[in-house]
């Protein structure tokens, strides 16, 4: 973890600018090709979810102004972005999570596991870990969009938030919908796009 020295920040101004503002994030819906992350999970039989995300956390533990985060009116860089997702009951409520990242697929896989089967034997929102150094995120496989917009408490956040939307057949491949909300004190357009490519390539490997 490392603390962001304000005051020589090249970000100084437009963190000031605007972290005054009530709603600071920025957002947009992104279409990704996930054809080949598709397929590999169903030949080797595992989650397409787990797939996406983890593809999702090694793009976003990629670009540095996705792992910065304000906490204690300080800017502070994590080494390492976990994953939240929301996890749905059978009785329709979710929980929160907190996933930890792991380079490795199977591992990450696991974790997803672990924390999936928290959730389904808990009636508890919060996770036992919840902190800052994760993305939040939602899967909503039931429908696709074309514009998503996150709850906004009021608080300071900085935590970037993403929506999955569903998976629809476009001209032979697989396209799905992914909104991405980012605080604009800490990061533009341009890390957003950094983020997409990154995201994109993965999901092609």
């Amino acid at each position: 973890m490392e603390i962001i020295d304000i005051n020589h920040w090249n970000r100084k101004q437009h963190y000031e600018h605007f972290s005054a503002m009530k709603d600071p994030f920025f957002g947009v819906t992104v279409s990704f090709d996930v054809t080949k992350a598709y397929q590999f999970s169903k030949e080797k039989k595992i989650s397409f979810f787990g797939r996406y995300l983890h593809d999702c956390m090694k793009a976003i533990n990629e670009v540095d102004a996705l792992k910065l985060r304000v906490e204690n009116e300080n800017v502070i860089k994590y080494e390492i972005i976990h994953a939240s997702p929301t996890i749905m009951r059978e009785n329709k409520t979710f929980g929160f999570t907190f996933i930890k990242f792991n380079e490795d697929l199977s591992v990450f896989l696991e974790n997803l596991e672990i924390e999936k089967k928290r959730v389904l034997n808990s009636d508890k929102l919060y996770p036992p870990i919840n902190s800052s150094d994760c993305i939040h995120c939602s899967a909503l496989p039931w429908f696709s969009f074309i514009g998503q917009k996150e709850p906004v408490s009021g608080l300071m956040d900085s935590v970037p938030k993403l929506a999955f939307g569903k998976a629809i057949n476009q001209n032979e491949s697989l396209i799905m919908n992914v909104s991405i909300n980012v605080n604009h004190a800490l990061g533009d357009g341009y890390d957003v796009g950094l983020f997409v490519k990154k995201y994109q390539d993965y999901l092609n490997k």
